[in-house]
């Protein structure tokens, strides 16, 4: 006992570099160690980190106005489609009837009888007939869509979708020469050339920076929206 005193006396004299030594804490019964367990492994790829959310400022024109998008420019579209579509039928319909009752009763005892087809009797006045159809259309097409809407940018559709056809240049009027090009480039391409049509419509949704069409482009015209 003398012994062991002694080292404690000593050991309280002189204690160890860094204070005194604790005992190790065992670890608590029924429970994990202090600090939780380690995570689980993770397996897979989860992708990339996910970037904050970045307000992104609406498409303008050179003057300042939001662009039209496109689901109202094509609402716009079918709208002023229906109506004229209505006024060519008040016209085409008189006239298919009349050329039914003059024209096919004639082409009928043409091919009854034995003799040979008059084609000046019968096919010409037909293909006459589809030919002032195709040009009163284009005629009509052109005093709705140029001589209407070049005074304030706008046709019946885009006044009720709120839209308005403008020049690219800031501060300039919409001109004649500028509807006319929008009209030979929409309606006489989109007639006569294959999918030009849905091309030109589908163009904006590309376009940068001013979502415009290829007959907007051949005009210098954009699309904007108006204050209610």
């Amino acid at each position: 006992m003398t012994q062991a005193n002694d080292d404690l006396v000593r050991a309280a004299a002189h204690p160890p570099v860094g204070g005194p030594v604790r005992p190790p804490v065992p670890p608590q019964a029924g429970g994990p160690p202090r600090g939780g367990p380690p995570p689980p492994p993770q397996y897979g790829y989860h992708g990339p980190p996910r970037q904050p959310y970045r307000w992104q400022p609406p498409p303008l024109a050179p003057d300042g106005r939001p662009l039209a998008d496109f689901a109202t420019r094509l609402l716009s579209y079918l709208i002023d489609y229906a109506i004229m579509t209505g006024v060519m039928m008040v016209v085409l319909v008189p006239a298919a009837v009349v050329f039914m009752f003059k024209v096919m009763p004639d082409f009928d005892e043409a091919l009854d009888s034995p003799a040979p087809l008059d084609f000046g009797e019968v096919v010409v006045p037909f293909l006459l007939l589809e030919l002032g159809l195709l040009v009163l259309t284009l005629v009509g097409y052109y005093v709705y869509n140029v001589e209407m809407m070049f005074r304030s940018g706008q046709t019946v559709g885009k006044k009720l979708m709120k839209i308005r056809v403008v020049p690219l240049t800031p501060g300039a009027a919409l001109t004649r020469g500028m509807a006319a090009k929008r009209y030979l480039i929409e309606y006489i391409c989109g007639v006569f050339v294959p999918f030009f049509a849905y091309l030109d419509g589908l163009w904006q949704l590309w376009d940068k920076p001013f979502q415009q069409t290829l007959h907007d482009k051949v005009a210098k015209t954009v699309v904007v929206k108006v204050a209610p």
